[in-house]
């Protein structure tokens, strides 16, 4: 579990990145982000690195469920939503 809170869906993402590279494929992660902005970017972030997004999590607070996947593409750290150059 990542608990975001109120920071910037930027912020999460690249938390989400650092985090996602210490799992093993196939493992969940929940991530609780406040952001208005995290029901649409977090999806946009797994379409482009490969990862599933597996959506809403039910709860008290916004949680979204997002897959780790064995071939995804890499990221550039401080900017998760760029591809890293190969």
């Amino acid at each position: 579990m990542l608990d975001g809170g109120d920071r910037r869906c930027v912020l999460l993402l690249i938390e989400l990145r650092k985090l996602i590279s210490t799992l093993s494929p196939g493992a969940v992660v929940h991530l609780i982000a406040t952001d208005p902005a995290a029901p649409l970017d977090l999806p946009a972030w797994c379409h482009l690195t490969g990862h599933t997004y597996l959506g809403p999590v039910p709860g008290d607070r916004p949680t979204y469920a997002v897959e780790v996947a064995a071939a995804a593409k890499a990221t550039d750290a401080d900017r998760p939503w760029r591809l890293r150059n190969s």
